[in-house]
C-alpha cells in the first residue's frame, strides 16, 4: 500500500467511526466536548496536508487517539463497554477507559512534539529533547485539566459526564501521571522507528 492510500484509509475509517459516534450518543453535550479535540485535529491535518505531511507513525497515533476520543464521547468515558470489561478483569472498582485516553494524551503529543522539534531543528541534544518533550506533555495535560475545571464551573452538573471522575478524588493527578507514563513510553519505545520515518520523509523532499 502506498503512503497516499494509507492516509486515505486512515481518513475514511475515522470518518466512519466519527459518524457512528455522533448517532444517538448518551449525551450530545458530552459527545461534543469529548470529540472536539479530534474535530480540531482533523481540520488542522487536512489544511496542512499538502504542505506539511507528517510521518506515518504520527498519523497512525493521531488516528488511534481520535478514535478513543469519539468512542468516549459516544458512550461517555465511564460507560464505555471496554472499560467495564477491564474493570471486571482487574477488579479496579471503576471504569478506567478514561485512563486509556490520558495515556494516549501522553503518547501522541510526545511524538508530535518530537517530530516538530526535530524537523524544525529546535534542539540538538537528545537529553534536552527528551526533557522538553516531557515538559510539553505535562503542560498539555495540565491545560486539559484546566479546561475540565472551566467546564465544571461553567456547566455545573451538566459537565459531570465530561469530567468522568466517578467519585475518585485523585482523578486529576492520576490523569496527568498517566499522560506522563504515556510520554515516557512513547519516547523510549517509539523513537527509533520515528527517527527512521523522519529520515525517509526528509529524503522524499529532496
Amino acid at each position: 500500500m502506498n503512503i497516499q492510500k494509507f492516509h486515505q484509509l486512515l481518513l475514511i475509517s475515522f470518518l466512519s467511526i466519527f459518524v457512528w459516534s455522533a448517532y444517538k450518543p448518551v449525551n450530545y453535550l458530552t459527545w461534543f466536548l469529548e470529540s472536539s479535540p479530534a474535530i480540531i485535529a482533523l481540520v488542522l491535518l487536512v489544511l496542512t496536508y499538502r504542505n506539511y505531511k507528517l510521518t506515518p507513525l504520527l498519523y497512525s497515533l493521531i488516528w488511534v487517539y481520535a478514535v478513543i476520543l469519539v468512542i468516549g464521547g459516544h458512550y461517555t468515558y465511564e460507560k464505555v463497554p471496554f472499560g467495564f470489561w477491564l474493570e471486571r478483569l482487574y477488579e479496579t472498582g471503576r471504569n478506567n477507559y478514561d485512563k486509556i485516553g490520558h495515556f494516549a494524551q501522553g503518547v501522541v503529543p510526545a511524538i508530535a512534539a518530537r517530530e516538530i522539534l526535530i524537523r524544525r531543528k529546535v534542539v540538538k541534544s537528545r537529553a534536552w529533547l527528551f526533557f522538553i518533550i516531557v515538559c510539553i506533555v505535562l503542560a498539555a495535560s495540565a491545560g486539559y485539566e484546566l479546561v475540565e475545571f472551566g467546564a465544571s464551573v461553567t456547566l455545573g452538573s451538566a459537565a459531570e459526564e465530561f469530567l468522568g471522575t466517578q467519585g475518585y478524588i485523585w482523578d486529576t493527578q492520576t490523569d496527568m501521571l498517566t499522560a506522563l507514563i504515556g510520554a515516557i513510553f512513547a519516547l523510549v519505545l517509539l523513537s527509533t522507528i520515528h527517527d527512521r520515518q523522519l529520515s525517509a520523509l526528509k529524503q522524499q523532499k529532496h
